[in-house]
């Protein structure tokens, strides 16, 4: 059985850091600003329907993913070549050797059937990264960037200052809150 050992050894310390074996390390890309794009073990869904449409490498999955996301999240390599790991342990992928030297990967009839088992969760993956490409694209806006930017500066300014009384604090609250009332009936 061939593996993807490269990225195995790799671990987090406090600071968000990732490091090797070697102590080598490099910030996780987004890792205190957005929340992950992928709940735990979803990414081997995705990444088994993306082996369904044909045979692949782990660069061509990076690449899908992308895509998948609308440019908003590129995995790295020490992140997909562990779950091609845990994929092939399950058997639910396997790989051969090409004469270039690269990795086929292709999806084992066990993997069809674990994909096809939980294809409702992977149609909810799916609708989930449709609704973040679409808040992402919306927050490029100029005109939503300006009005979410006032809306902090004006919080900050209220709330971050100084020390803020409750019944202050009570109706920012409640103005938030009535606005994004007011959003949710929007037609």
């Amino acid at each position: 059985m061939r593996h993807f050992h490269r990225y195995h050894d790799l671990h987090s310390d406090a600071h968000g850091m990732r490091r090797n074996r070697h102590g080598h390390g490099h910030h996780e890309e987004g890792h205190a600003r957005r929340p992950r794009f992928f709940g735990h073990g979803e990414l081997r869904l995705v990444m088994l329907d993306i082996l369904t449409r044909g045979a692949s490498h782990g660069y061509e999955l990076i690449k899908e993913i992308e895509a998948l996301t609308g440019g908003n999240y590129t995995p790295s390599p020490g992140v997909i070549y562990p779950t091609l790991d845990f994929l092939q342990e399950q058997q639910f992928i396997s790989l051969s050797e090409e004469e270039s030297g690269r990795k086929k990967i292709v999806i084992t009839e066990a993997g069809t059937a674990w994909l096809e088992e939980n294809s409702d969760h992977l149609a909810h993956i799916h609708a989930r990264v449709k609704a973040r490409i679409i808040g992402h694209e919306l927050r490029k806006n100029p005109e939503m960037k300006r009005a979410l930017e006032n809306l902090k500066a004006v919080l900050d300014l209220k709330v971050n200052q100084a020390p803020i009384e409750p019944t202050l604090l009570k109706k920012i609250v409640g103005i938030i809150d009535k606005a994004a009332l007011e959003i949710s009936q929007l037609d």
